[in-house]
């Protein structure tokens, strides 16, 4: 008899992605050759992959699935929690997550804490602080990557909040299946349901913490996740969540061929010394050119995190509806202005 259906579906999805990590570190490695003597060269030492766990269904479905398939594909497992400091208790948790992780056979196991500052609001002080703690545990114990826990309903409660800033289809687009340097995050479970991940972790009888920030209505997504999906839910019926997950995917498709295309588009807009033109960004169309507009304002020195459609927007109503307006003050003291028929994207 088999595993549970949920516990076989988070395993199936978790060595999905060690297969590919396996493929992808063979392809770059190569082939070891033999020597001059004939001796083979001695195989590198098995690739560590480490699970983000905070101790939630989630993440703790996903380590007992990391847990088993690693051994089976040669990979070494180990886990990091990151303790952020934002609720009294969350040193004691954070070391009963290691316990946990330990017990289900994950070696290195850590737990790093963080300073949690206030840029850009609570929320996104917390994932930044996170994922700088996870790059330097990556980085300190040399792992190929680091698997994290977003499910299915994290991605279209992302999709939403994409929808909401009307910031782009890029923003529509959800997370990624790989991302961070190198490719370094990977997320298994996006095609996976947070209820299969809890019942994945009820048959395996793995305890789980319920973080009080999830069901806390100061938080966003907190109200996003408990009234505004089962809200749709019940306005359009069930497969809302699946729907949203299909579009994000649909969505990045099509972001990242329209970010090809602006690349390749550039430099046939730049003139000898290296400006824009603005005629020639005319004639593009105008989801490439307000791409090519975007790359520029960040490498002039705008934060990509403050650089809105509204900024963008402004800055293309240089090209497409010169009045002779003035110049276009962006984040990081960054100005865009038209001189002629160029535009320059400059530090001010």
């Amino acid at each position: 008899m088999g595993p549970h259906p949920a516990v076989a579906a988070i395993r199936l999805a978790v060595r999905r992605v060690l297969h590919d990590i396996l493929t992808e570190l063979n392809t770059t490695a190569g082939v070891p050759a033999a020597t001059a003597g004939g001796r083979t060269p001695e195989r590198p030492p098995s690739p560590l992959v480490l699970v983000a766990c905070s101790g939630g269904a989630d993440s703790m479905a996903l380590a007992s699935a990391l847990a088993f398939e690693a051994p089976r594909l040669g990979i070494r497992a180990g886990g990091v929690t990151v303790d952020h400091g934002l609720q009294n208790g969350s040193d004691l948790r954070a070391e009963e997550v290691v316990l946990r992780l330990r017990e289900l056979g994950l070696d290195p196991v850590e737990a790093t804490a963080v300073s949690v500052g206030r840029a850009g609001g609570p929320e996104a002080a917390a994932r930044d602080a996170r994922y700088a703690a996870l790059d330097a545990a990556a980085a300190r114990h040399g792992a190929a990557a680091v698997l994290l826990g977003h499910t299915r309903d994290d991605q279209a409660e992302t999709v939403l909040l994409g929808l909401a800033r009307g910031s782009g289809i890029r923003s529509l687009s959800g997370m990624a299946a790989v991302s961070g340097a190198d490719g370094r995050y990977r997320r298994p479970f996006l095609q996976v349901d947070r209820q299969t991940a809890r019942k994945a972790c009820m048959v395996q009888s793995l305890p789980v913490w319920d973080d009080p920030h999830n069901a806390d209505p100061a938080y966003t997504r907190s109200r996003l996740r408990h009234e505004g999906l089962p809200a749709l839910e019940k306005a359009l019926g069930k497969g809302v969540v699946e729907a949203l997950a299909r579009t994000a995917q649909l969505s990045r498709d099509d972001a990242d061929a329209l970010d090809t295309w602006a690349r390749q588009a550039e430099e046939g807009v730049r003139d000898a010394t290296g400006v824009l033109e603005c005629a020639k960004l005319y004639a593009l169309p105008p989801a490439v050119r307000r791409r090519i507009l975007r790359r520029a304002a960040i490498e002039a020195g705008a934060p990509a995190g403050a650089l809105f459609a509204r900024h963008i927007e402004e800055v293309d109503r240089l090209i497409t509806g010169w009045r002779g307006q003035g110049a276009i003050n962006l984040p990081g003291k960054v100005v865009a202005q038209r001189q002629g028929g160029r535009l320059v994207i400059r530090q001010g």
